[in-house]
């Protein structure tokens, strides 16, 4: 049982748990194995903390507009630890009339980060994504210790409004605690940092940045992105994901972090391909499945680990949009709406976990009578 969530409705492991409860409908001495999973965006934290026997912790910190904010992340007792910067400086925190992104500022994740290196954290999992911010991470890599300075040594404060007076990086109080821990970016945005595919080019207008705002940010995330290779750090403007979380896949590359897909990131750390290696049948699922399921979605990664030990995949999912019927043999033997009838939103999410229990029940009634057969 290895759902990603059903947003609004079910976290993945509630989804788990609901499709095991319908498995045992049908098949009472079933062994059902659950194993959360998530794709690096939200809910990655709570698959990883429910797959890994891990805890939430939480803290003070700040949202992208530097107000108090009471954020966590995940930390398992191997020391690996599960942060989402949306947890921090999320878009979701603050209201559409009150987003100004030439204010925002990442600072709040590095609270994060230093408090789980305080927690004997020896490895970490960034999900990236659902910022509020476009500062090609300088608040982040601020509050680890980096300075941003004028032409006359003065300090600037790490937003983009501030950071026009940049003229230089100094990276000699970065924390030294992170060169001894590995960092795995999860993350299937492949943008680069700069350009008209960059981070404030496509994603800027979602965060209130009108046409003049992405112009002047593009220059300042340029402008961040030459003091850091100026004082030594590899320049990653082009990599791949160096544009995702305004930049914050760039401030990360930069200190050493590894960008991965995330649906494959979640997978390994959950241990998935263990729990699959000799398994009868593999269900998945999440909110909403269609022609975008491919391209790094969490039931297309759970399918690609399945299908290397030979074990067919069952899907469900709340809504089945454009291309659903195309995912049938393409790693997944059956693609099954978890919906019994026409309904409202409301009614759907309320009903979810009695709705894909139903589901998984009449699925598996299929596989008895076809055994049976």
């Amino acid at each position: 049982m290895a759902p990603d969530s059903f947003k609004e409705s079910m976290t993945a492991a509630e989804a788990a748990a609901a499709i095991s409860a319908g498995v045992r409908t049908v098949f009472p001495d079933a062994q059902c194995v659950e194993v959360p999973m998530a794709d690096g965006g939200e809910g990655t934290t709570d698959a990883l903390v429910s797959a890994l026997d891990g805890r939430w912790r939480m803290i003070s910190t700040h949202d992208a507009l530097g107000r108090p904010i009471e954020a966590g992340y995940g930390l398992t007792p191997d020391g690996l630890v599960i942060i989402e910067v949306a947890s921090a400086v999320g878009i979701g925190q603050i209201n559409p009339d009150e987003r100004d992104v030439l204010h925002s500022s990442s600072l709040g994740v590095a609270d994060l980060v230093r408090d789980a290196l305080d927690n004997a954290a020896n490895r970490f999992i960034i999900g990236l994504g659902g910022s509020a911010t476009t500062d090609c991470g300088a608040g982040m890599l601020a509050g680890l210790g980096v300075k941003w300075l004028a032409a006359d040594g003065s300090e600037l404060a790490p937003n983009p409004a501030a950071l026009a007076d940049l003229d230089r990086a100094d990276l000699s109080g970065l924390d030294p605690r992170l060169a001894d821990v590995e960092i795995d970016l999860a993350c299937d945005v492949t943008n680069p940092l700069l350009g008209p595919h960059g981070s404030a080019a496509v994603f800027g207008p979602q965060k209130g940045a009108g046409p003049d705002d992405v112009r002047y940010l593009d220059g300042i995330l340029e402008k961040v992105a030459e003091a850091l290779v100026a004082a030594g750090a590899p320049d990653v403007r082009e990599e791949p994901g160096a544009g995702a979380a305004g930049g914050l896949g760039a401030a990360f590359l930069a200190i050493g972090a590894r960008m991965r897909r995330g649906a494959e990131v979640v997978a390994e750390a959950a241990h998935l391909a263990e729990a699959i290696d000799g398994a009868d049948f593999v269900l998945t699922g999440e909110g909403g499945m269609d022609f975008q399921t491919l391209s790094g979605k969490t039931p297309a990664g759970v399918a690609d680990v399945a299908g290397r030990y030979g074990v067919p995949v069952i899907a469900f999912a709340g809504t089945l949009g454009r291309g659903a019927d195309d995912l049938v043999g393409r790693g997944f033997e059956a693609v099954v709406p978890i919906m019994p009838g026409p309904g409202t939103l409301a009614d759907a999410l309320a009903d979810g976990p009695n709705n894909l229990e139903r589901a998984a029940a009449t699925a598996m009634r299929l596989i008895k009578l076809g055994a049976a057969g």
